[in-house]
Parts: C-alpha cells; sequence; structure tokens
C-alpha cells in the first residue's frame, strides 16, 4: 500500500493503482473521455488531468501511477482551465445541434460543457465535414460527431475483437471510419451496438425504424402486434430513474396497448418454443452422428460474425430462428388463422436489446414472399422515446398482463436475456427429453457469470455432455479454431455477441457502471426463480401450439416456419469491396 494526498485528503491506495482510481475510492469524480474500465489506459484525450506537486505540466490521472508521498490536486484553477479549454476545443469541431440530436441530455460532451461553465465561443476555426454513413440497416456513423476519445475503437477492437473501426489519417484530418472508409454494411462490423454504448456523443446511433411503426399504428388497415424481449423488462425502468434491477413488465405491456398496439405479446414465449427445438435438434444430432458441438443461433450478431469470418463451420450452427423471429413467423401463420386476419395485414413489432435484430429481420432468409416475419425493430432507448413523445408518464402506469396465447413463459425463457441463460434452459429440457425426469436441480452456477469462456459437464443418460457458454464475440475465436483442428470436446455451445448477453445489448439504455449489469441480470435470474414453471417444456400454450399447427418439434411442419439457414457472407462481402 502506498500513502498520498489528493485534495488535502489522505488517501491509502494499492501499488500501482491509478490516480484516478485512487480518487475513485474516496469519493473524488475525474471526468474522463478516453477510458475505458479494465483496458490499458491511453491518456490520450487529457480531460483526466491533475496537477502534482513536483511536476511541472499536468498529467493523465488514468493512465500515471499513484506514488508513496505523491500530492494530488484535481480541482486547482490550473486543472479547470486545461479541462474546459479542452471542452470548448472539442465542441468548436462538433456540430450545434444539440437540440435536435439523439443524444441531447445524454451527452458526455454536453455534460462536461455545463460541468465547467461553457458559455461562449471563444475559438472560431475550420470544422470536419463528412458524409453521414447510413449504410447498416442497424446503425449509422455520424464522423462530424465524433471527438476522437477512441472508445469505440478500442471496444471493437480490444473487447470484441471484430476490427471494424479504427483511425486513420492524422492531426486535423484524424478520423474514425470503416477500412478505406466504405459503409458499415460492407465491412467486418456484426452490428452488435456495443460501440454505440461507448460512445460518449451521438457518432454512432441506431437506425431508427419510429418512424415505420408510428404510421403502422395510425394505418386502419393494419393489425398491429408488439412483442417484448426479456432483457427489456430489466433495464427500461433505468431511464425513468427507478432503481437498478427493477423488473417493470407490468408497466411496459401497459404503455404498449396505450401506444396503440391491438395484442401485447411476450417474446419469452417463443424463448419456450425455441428451446424446445433447440433441444430437439441438438437430441437428433448426438444420437444420429450430426455435425458437434451445436452452436446456438439466438444471437444475429454472433450469426452474422460465423457467416463473415468463419462459414465453413455454419453446418455447427442450430438452423433455429432467434426467438424473436419464430414469434413473428408464429403471429403470421397460426395466430392469423387462428383470428381470421390476412397475413399481410399484420405489422409486428419487437421491442429488442438489441440492434442488430433490426439487420436479422431484413434477411433474405427470414422474408417470405416478400413478407417478412418481424416487419420493424425498436431498440429499448427509442420506445422510451415513442414514450415520451406520446405523454405517457411511465412511472404512474398500472400493471397489465401479455395477450394469451402467445403470452404465456416459463422461467427458462426469462434467462435467455442474460449470457449462459440459453444454455440453461436448454439443458432443463434436453435433460428431461433424454431421461423422462427434471433435473434435481435446475440453477447451473458453473454457466452464469461474466467469464469469457464457461464450461460444463452434464451427465444425462448415463452419456457426459460437454457444454461451454462464450460471453461475448471476442472470445469466441479460440473455440472455433479447436473445432477447426479437431479438438474440440464440447457438444453443445452458446455464443452472445455482446458482453454480458442481452441484458448489455447495443440497444439498451447507455451506462459506463459495471455495477449496473450486475443487477440487470439478477432481476433476471429473480423473475426466473419465482415463475411457477421454469422449464420451457411446461408451457401449456407452447404444448398448445404443437397439438393445434406445429405438430412436434423439428416436424416438418415446424422446420418450415421456425427454422432458417445461413449465408456465406465471406465471400459476399469481398465482392462488394471489390466493387
Amino acid at each position: 500500500m502506498v500513502e498520498l494526498t489528493i485534495n488535502n485528503i489522505k488517501v491509502k491506495a494499492e501499488e500501482g493503482m491509478t490516480i484516478l482510481d485512487a480518487a475513485k475510492s474516496v469519493g473524488i469524480h475525474i471526468p474522463t473521455l478516453c477510458h475505458v474500465k479494465d483496458l490499458f489506459p491511453t491518456g490520450a484525450c487529457r480531460i483526466c488531468v491533475a496537477e502534482v506537486d513536483g511536476m511541472k505540466g499536468l498529467i493523465p490521472s488514468c493512465a500515471y501511477p499513484v506514488t508513496e508521498g505523491m500530492k494530488v490536486q484535481t480541482n486547482s484553477p490550473r486543472v479547470r482551465t486545461a479541462r474546459k479549454t479542452i471542452v470548448e476545443l472539442l465542441i468548436e469541431n462538433h456540430p450545434q445541434d444539440c437540440l435536435v440530436c439523439v443524444r441531447n441530455k445524454n451527452c458526455e460532451l454536453q455534460d462536461l460543457s455545463e460541468t465547467y461553465g461553457v458559455r461562449e465561443h471563444r475559438y472560431v476555426g475550420e470544422k470536419k465535414d463528412h458524409a453521414i454513413d447510413i449504410s447498416s440497416p442497424s446503425m449509422e456513423r455520424d464522423p462530424a460527431k465524433c471527438i476522437l476519445c477512441g472508445r469505440c475503437v478500442r471496444v471493437c477492437n480490444e473487447i470484441q475483437k471484430v476490427g471494424a473501426i479504427d483511425f486513420t489519417n492524422r492531426g486535423f484530418s484524424s478520423n474514425v471510419t470503416t477500412p478505406f472508409n466504405k459503409g458499415l454494411n460492407i465491412s467486418d462490423c456484426i452490428l452488435c451496438g456495443q460501440c454505440i454504448l461507448a460512445c460518449p456523443t451521438a457518432a454512432l446511433r441506431e437506425k431508427s425504424h419510429g418512424k415505420e411503426v408510428q404510421a403502422a399504428l395510425v394505418d386502419k388497415s393494419k393489425y398491429t402486434i408488439v412483442q417484448v424481449a426479456p432483457a427489456v423488462r430489466a433495464t427500461l425502468g433505468e431511464e425513468y430513474n427507478l432503481p437498478l434491477g427493477t423488473n417493470v413488465t407490468g408497466q411496459l405491456v401497459t404503455g404498449l396497448r396505450r401506444l396503440g398496439f391491438k395484442r401485447v405479446f411476450d417474446t419469452n414465449f417463443a424463448a419456450d418454443l425455441t428451446i424446445l427445438e433447440e433441444a430437439s435438434e441438438l437430441i437428433s444430432r448426438i444420437s444420429s452422428g450430426g455435425k458437434l458441438p451445436m452452436f446456438t443461433s439466438c444471437c444475429p450478431g454472433w450469426v452474422k460474425f460465423i457467416e463473415q469470418n468463419e462459414p465453413e463451420l455454419l453446418p455447427h450452427v442450430s438452423t433455429c430462428k432467434s426467438p424473436h423471429e419464430m414469434e413473428g413467423a408464429v403471429l403470421k401463420t397460426y395466430y392469423a388463422k387462428k383470428m381470421g386476419i390476412n397475413p399481410e395485414d399484420i405489422f409486428v413489432v419487437s421491442i429488442m436489446p438489441c440492434t442488430v435484430k433490426k439487420f436479422e429481420s431484413g434477411r433474405p432468409e427470414l422474408v417470405e414472399e416478400h413478407m417478412p416475419d418481424v416487419d420493424a425493430v425498436l431498440t429499448t432507448r427509442e420506445l422510451v422515446r415513442m414514450f415520451k413523445m406520446a405523454g405517457i408518464d411511465f412511472n404512474d402506469l398500472p400493471e397489465d398482463k401479455f395477450d394469451d396465447p402467445l403470452g404465456e413463459s416459463t422461467g427458462a425463457a426469462a434467462i435467455f436475456g442474460t449470457t449462459g441463460g440459453v444454455m440453461e434452459a436448454a439443458l432443463r429440457t434436453a435433460y428431461k427429453e433424454l431421461t423422462g425426469s427434471e433435473l434435481e436441480s435446475l440453477e447451473l452456477f458453473d454457466l452464469r457469470g461474466n467469464g469469457g469462456v464457461k464450461e460444463s459437464t452434464v451427465v444425462i443418460d448415463g452419456n457426459e455432455i460437454n457444454v461451454a457458454v462464450v460471453n461475448g464475440i471476442g472470445n469466441v475465436q479460440s473455440l472455433l479454431d479447436e473445432i477447426k483442428n479437431g479438438e474440440s470436446k464440447y457438444h453443445f455451445v452458446e455464443v452472445m455477441a455482446c458482453p454480458g448477453g442481452c441484458i448489455n445489448g447495443g440497444g439498451q439504455p447507455i451506462h459506463h457502471k459495471p455495477e449496473k449489469i450486475r443487477k440487470r441480470v439478477d432481476v433476471l435470474y429473480e423473475i426466473d426463480a419465482k415463475m411457477k414453471n421454469r422449464q420451457s417444456h411446461k408451457n401449456e400454450g407452447v404444448k398448445k401450439l404443437y397439438d393445434e399447427f406445429l405438430e412436434k418439434p423439428n416436424s416438418h411442419v415446424a422446420h418450415e416456419i421456425l427454422h432458417t439457414s445461413y449465408t456465406d457472407r465471406k465471400s459476399i462481402l469481398k465482392s462488394n469491396r471489390k466493387k
């Protein structure tokens, strides 16, 4: 331990700790822009500068280690002046459109401007001028709003390990862009949206489907249906200053009804449906010598990754559609027939924690005869904007329940929203299907937590089933290499592109506090623990669907409605780049 003084406060800190972390330990806030927790500090933005006795210049607190007897000032006139000057320079090279910006009142540059009392334009000069990249179906990139903090680059390269964006040029011409400044649609981007969560401004944002949804809600010829992903109910309350980890399912249903949706269904129903299909597919592969390990296909970011990088391994991926696509398909077949509605008149909206779901809903493989399973996808953030626009006071909404018959779900479906949840839910049902009895303990703790790759062995009917959970796309490559080298021991593997799973998806409320993720996850496990039925095969609504329409898991009818195929996007991207 070393002892130092920060703002005249005696502080004991571990050797090697940075000034930034030491200050935080005693409740002193130092602003940052380039800093990414758990990554090696760069000290690039200089917003975090501090004054240290005996040192001539100001030093970056995020990158400078503490030493014995150090005396630090983080709020001296010199420090405040330096920070204010940096903010002013950033503002002068930034579009002055805060009132019409999607990040208005949720922008770190705006917050810093307020904190340091920026009230005039003192530095006037040339500004960067860049075209907005709208090539992607999921995301937009506005380089004019980029402040070159580099957080998106570091997340994409060092955490996700995709490498779709990076710095180019130098000095005033510096820019963050895709290779050869092409559109996101022909880069290696998997549209996970983690860069959006990292961005302090609106340089990166989701492509909104709000106008399309608003138009459908007032179109009397449309039968508008909305479905809600499991992770959304655990995070939406954060936008209304509710305590972290608040389950807002009941208020969410009421709010959606007040927006004008004719039916409000739960994607958790389709999560249970997905489990029955995936468990059956896994059992079939194990018994018939099919491709193993089998990968889950719930995460479209992961599917896009393997299509673009390792297309030869696509036979290992489950053919099941993701839950919201299954729900959309059932709505436009079974439900449409049951209710006597023309499927073409049904407009399905998915409320998702994810940006890549927007891309997924438009995949040609999921559009039958010009009619997609899902017509529009709204992120959690977009839904909040719609509620505010409609004058809905979310905190005062009464609770309501999802509509039947596609609103019933089990605890297994709830944990789909967190890393390891899909695997845990699938094993609960696979065990039942293979042994005829239930797992003694439904909690598979080896598969929980934030480890990069978690693994477990479950003995089912005398056979050892080796499973793995990949938490974040940046951790998947070594496992893929094992498969290519014939060294993999696994039978079943879950991959979620976003660290933490959907609970930390690119469409969720923007945050920079790791504790938020932990509390979001706890909500889903609490929902599971309190449910009467905690295994997908106990969902009575799903049983009825099979009896009346799908026959049985992995039947010919089920394959026609609930399964899909994949594309070798590696070849397509190469071809498009040449053009």
